[in-house]
């Protein structure tokens, strides 16, 4: 099974995502149009502590749940207080749901989930937004994993995917990874002190020029590392600092901007 990435619109927002659903997964990345909030939040703002209005922010991950074909799970949908950090969280049951809730309001930039019927959204604005799908435990799961620069180099993905395989009882080499869209290495400039704390972690071709940052080839290490087959991950190669149009990016927009999703559920 190889990982594939393509675009496709339903319900008049255009998702990013793997169709032929592996392991039971619908898995997307959001774009920012098609939504209902308002500038400077236009317009399918998934992110909930960005100013914007919360009535807009809950229409429109409805809408973008119902472009999944999973409205009706709504109400179970579970978004955590990111901190940057490397806490991973994990989820088995429906009973857990508000106890976790509670948990992942602490800080939380991941989570593991092997219960149906719970969609998973973390939200992004340049950090690289990570899926991973298990597809040959004793039971189904996924992760939905935010990768700002700090946790990348704490390895949190590495993380997510060792508690992937505990969770599900599958090993890495059938784990699946997807990369969002995120802020590329040619528009990603850094100070000399970061990328030297990159180079020195993950190798010099996470460098491009004198001090641009490859934060995927970063992940893609972490996750080779720990035992994920190169073949199965994929980048849809798309930034955004680079694309203002079609994402939201904090850099390009100087701070001021929406946050675009990724989204993962398990159908029973």
């Amino acid at each position: 099974m190889v990982p594939r990435v393509s675009e496709y619109t339903a319900c008049g927002v255009t998702l990013l995502g793997d169709t032929s659903c592996p392991a039971g997964v619908t898995l997307a990345f959001t774009q920012r149009t098609g939504g209902y909030s308002a500038y400077p939040y236009t317009s399918l703002n998934v992110g909930s502590h960005v100013g914007d209005d919360p009535i807009a922010v809950k229409k429109n991950r409805a809408l973008v749940l119902e472009a999944m074909g999973h409205r009706e799970f709504a109400s179970n949908l579970v978004v955590p207080h990111q901190v940057h950090g490397s806490n991973v969280c994990s989820i088995s049951s429906l009973e857990q749901l508000p106890t976790f809730r509670e948990r992942i309001a602490q800080g939380c930039d991941a989570i593991v989930c092997t219960c149906a019927h719970v969609p998973v959204l973390l939200c992004y604005a340049d950090c690289t937004p990570v899926i991973l799908v298990a597809t040959d435990g004793a039971v189904p799961g996924f992760a939905v994993i935010h990768s700002g620069w700090r946790g990348t180099i704490a390895r949190i993905s590495a993380l997510a995917l060792q508690e992937l395989c505990a969770q599900t009882g599958g090993t890495a080499q059938h784990v699946l990874a997807y990369v969002g869209p995120h802020i590329a290495a040619a528009d990603y400039e850094v100070s000399f002190e970061l990328i030297r704390k990159f180079t020195n972690e993950f190798g010099e071709f996470v460098r491009m020029g004198e001090r641009n940052l490859d934060m995927s080839a970063a992940v893609k290490t972490s996750l080779v590392d720990v035992g994920l087959q190169p073949q199965h991950f994929v980048d849809c190669k798309r930034s955004t600092a680079h694309e203002v149009d079609r994402f939201f990016s904090y850099r390009a927009e100087q701070g001021m901007c929406g946050r675009h999703g990724a989204v993962a559920f398990l159908r029973e």
